[in-house]
């Protein structure tokens, strides 16, 4: 059972590779062109060289490459700025807390002071 799913599998994997190359066709086109002076042009067009698929492919890959790399310093970017603003919303917080106490404690102070004076 194992063997029949892992063949299974890498038969999936290999058509799936193959199916998602960038084959170009080889269907030539021919094209007839009628001059002025009434000869005939005939050009065939085969599709790209070799050359120029691996080229489309390079290109095609570098747009991924750099737009995976872009998505991914965005994250980075949000992950940072929020780390940030949770920073700050607990420095606030101990800030006006510790001026909180201090402001209790000067209250206490100072009417501690005035009882002993009366």
């Amino acid at each position: 059972m194992k063997k029949s799913l892992l063949l299974l599998a890498g038969l999936a994997l290999a058509t799936t590779a193959a199916n998602a190359q960038d084959i170009t066709p080889a269907n030539p086109k021919t094209e007839v062109e009628v001059r002025d002076n009434g000869t005939v042009k005939t050009t065939t067009k085969t599709g790209k060289t070799n050359v120029g698929a691996a080229l489309d492919n390079t290109k095609d890959a570098a747009g991924n490459v750099a737009g995976k790399t872009g998505s991914a310093i965005k994250r980075g970017a949000k992950k940072t700025g929020s780390v940030v603003k949770k920073g700050a919303k607990k420095t606030t917080r101990v800030v006006k807390r510790g001026a909180y106490k201090t402001s209790n404690a000067a209250k206490e102070g100072t009417s501690k002071l005035e009882e002993k004076t009366e």
